[in-house]
């Protein structure tokens, strides 16, 4: 996709987006120390298509228990990894809501006829408006603090988390908002800003971290993450754009884990083409990831990203 068709792609979208969207209501709070839940609906831009359409994304709405009365609270949108919504949504979902914090899950996947990563979007870029979407849907909705939201996500959900941080994005689909605050789970980072042969530019992939809305940023990646192989490249993403843009991007770096290490399920293993660094570009040969839980470290991440959000939000 050229920058100039992606640009009527998304004029086209937003257009139909603006003037159609309909927001599902949202739960009420409860009292009886039961979180509660709704599964909504909103609609987001498919620039995929020419001329572009609007796909209808699905979410859980979940908020925390005993939450009645005019406080607003905040929120954070979580996003999922290529295989899917998976238990690490819930994971998360039960520690921030326990927090104080609503919390919106969105599939990003069925509204496209994708099963997981071997049919996933041709580009991150793709599926960046569904974030700015959730955003404006939380925006609607009356226990929601709209200036208080954050975003969550792990491996492509985490490139959408890093990605709705910069200004290029945030300008493209946020309509006039933004984040609050980021958390990016193993986003790929060496594949930031960097042209590969067969795909468009960083800026048009959907892969751009330059120039950041100043919302703070906190990257987490396993020491023996597949895609990156440890933490450097993260490391040195954040030291490339922090000088630049107040210094927004703190990287943590998790022992003794693999990619996915808060994914508290069966290990598997899977082929993806970006793993290793993007040695198929060299070697020609796709790589295997392994996903394999570390209970240990996924607690000690939860625990971090509910002080970040609550820090920040």
């Amino acid at each position: 996709m050229t920058a100039r068709s992606l640009q009527r792609a998304l004029a086209s979208a937003l257009l139909g987006w603006f003037a159609t969207a309909a927001l599902a209501a949202g739960p009420e709070c409860r009292n009886d120390g039961a979180p509660p839940i709704s599964f909504v609906q909103f609609t987001s831009p498919n620039i995929a298509t020419a001329p572009a359409s609007l796909l209808t994304i699905k979410g859980k709405l979940s908020m925390p228990a005993g939450c009645g009365g005019a406080r607003k609270v905040p929120a954070v949108v979580i996003l999922h990894g290529s295989s899917g919504i998976d238990a690490r949504g819930d994971f998360y979902e039960a520690a921030l809501n326990q927090a104080g914090i609503a919390t919106l899950q969105i599939d990003m996947w069925e509204a496209r006829g994708v099963t997981g990563g071997a049919n996933r979007p041709n580009a991150p870029i793709l599926t960046e408006p569904d974030a700015f979407s959730a955003l404006a849907f939380l925006a609607t909705q009356p226990g929601i603090a709209a200036d208080r939201v954050g975003v969550l996500g792990f491996s492509w959900g985490g490139v959408m988390s890093m990605a709705a941080a910069e200004q290029l994005y945030a300008g493209m689909f946020g309509g006039g908002r933004q984040f609050k605050a980021h958390v990016a789970h193993y986003p790929v980072c060496y594949a930031y800003n960097r042209s590969f042969p067969g795909l468009p530019p960083p800026a048009q992939f959907g892969t751009q971290f330059l120039h950041l809305t100043g919302a703070p940023v906190l990257i987490e990646v396993g020491s023996s993450d597949d895609y990156d192989n440890g933490a450097g490249h993260c490391q040195a993403l954040a030291n490339a754009v922090n000088p630049g843009n107040g210094n927004a991007v703190q990287v943590v770096e998790v022992p003794d884990s693999e990619h996915a290490w808060d994914r508290l399920m069966v290990p598997i293993s899977v082929a993806d083409p970006f793993g290793n660094e993007g040695s198929i570009f060299v070697t020609g040969k796709t790589p295997t990831v392994q996903l394999v839980p570390n209970v240990e470290q996924a607690y000690a991440a939860r625990e971090r990203v509910v002080r970040f959000f609550k820090h920040r939000l």
